[in-house]
């Protein structure tokens, strides 16, 4: 099996799962608790917060735990928009996660107005755009470290000089960023962050929000006086230890994320007649938005599965739809060509043979679709 769908989920490390089994079994306390077990299992969240913060670079009480991407997002934007009532705008992009579109669905329904900037054929995002968009009443611009389809940069240093001389907040989604490029909140003027364990090889159903000190927000779930009353509800330490020291490893692996590039560029290299998506924009070093005009994607997908290697066609939240994929059409990309497009996302473990492997492998898979005829719309 040849995994090229990082961007997706990532296998669990064994160093991960190491560090997590006793939490299962012998470990098993109630971090609430008063007992030794209870205090052993506290200790545990605040080892992995102190992880999480080092990874981040930010105070180990700004990391707030959660399930993942999805309950960070809603954290965040329903937490603001409930902070401030007299706030009702906020701005994001074209190209966000379809989670966060689904915020934007809710927002509207609520009475706020949104603004969705657009980008260019690159996936770069127009500062002047978000300049001109920003209001008085603009409570939070969210705008995502890195697309998890094209893998295109954002430039949030400059979106956050922008916005913070506007008075409003800053959200950012790094689900796909965490572990691929170095994030310094120390340095960024982000107010807040989420992440997800998954996607930097640590277990599904673990993740967190950053909130920045002295930004009040309710709590998204509401019950117990877990993670300072931020967020209720029986803490997951084995999960919780899982992300810990899979940012520990993150932060480790983070220089040979050059060696991941330099594949995912000799992959590119080998297909010039190949359109990469946002090639010209800083990208993340390991995705890869290929696509391969003449063929129809999802028939080329389903080639490679039979021959063992995994990609995807782009988002695995929207797999399954037939529509050309929202970042493309952003992006302006002409439709026919979104459906010739494949995402390949490699990992910090993949090795320089499977690259080889694929191709050699993906030629003619490539020819013998081109001439079953273009996709059809």
């Amino acid at each position: 099996m040849i995994y090229l769908d990082h961007n997706a989920t990532t296998p669990t490390d064994p160093q991960v799962l190491e560090a997590m089994l006793p939490w299962f079994t012998e470990r098993y306390g109630n971090a609430s608790s008063g007992h030794g077990l209870g205090h052993l299992a506290e200790g545990a969240l605040v080892a992995a917060r102190e992880q999480v913060a080092a990874l981040l670079h930010c105070q180990p009480a700004e990391v707030v735990f959660n399930s993942g991407g999805t309950e960070g997002l809603n954290h965040a934007f329903r937490g603001v928009f409930e902070a401030f009532p007299t706030k009702r705008h906020f701005v994001t992009t074209a190209v966000e996660h379809s989670a966060v579109q689904a915020l934007v669905a809710w927002l509207r329904r609520q009475g706020a107005e949104v603004t969705v900037l657009g980008v260019d054929g690159n996936g770069a995002l127009d500062l002047e755009a978000l300049r001109a968009a920003l209001r008085p009443d603009t409570a939070l611009v969210s705008v995502m470290a890195a697309n998890n389809e094209s893998g295109v940069r954002f430039p949030l240093e400059a979106v956050a000089e922008i916005v913070k001389a506007h008075g409003a907040l800053l959200h950012t989604d790094a689900t796909q960023a965490v572990g691929k490029i170095p994030l310094d909140l120390s340095k960024l003027a982000v107010d807040l962050l989420n992440l997800s364990a998954h996607k930097f090889y640590g277990p599904k159903g673990a993740g967190a929000l950053f909130i920045r000190r002295g930004l009040r927000l309710k709590p998204f779930l509401v019950g117990g006086h877990q993670e300072r009353g931020r967020r209720g509800g029986t803490e997951n330490v084995h999960g919780v230890v899982g992300l810990g020291r899979a940012a520990q490893l993150a932060q480790e692996a983070l220089p040979r994320m050059a060696n991941v590039e330099a594949l995912r560029d000799r992959l590119e290299a080998a297909f010039p007649e190949a359109v990469i998506h946002g090639r010209t924009s800083p990208r993340l070093p390991n995705t890869s938005f290929m696509a391969f005009p003449g063929v129809e994607a999802e028939a080329l997908l389903l080639r490679l599965d039979q021959q063992g290697i995994c990609v995807s066609t782009g988002s695995a939240c929207t797999t399954g739809q037939t529509e050309p994929s929202h970042v493309l059409r952003a992006m302006g990309i002409d439709p026919r060509l979104a459906l010739s497009t494949l995402r390949f996302s490699l990992g910090r473990g993949t090795p320089a043979e499977e690259i080889e492997d694929v191709v050699q492998r993906l030629p003619s898979l490539v020819a013998e679709l081109t001439r079953n005829g273009p996709p059809s719309l």
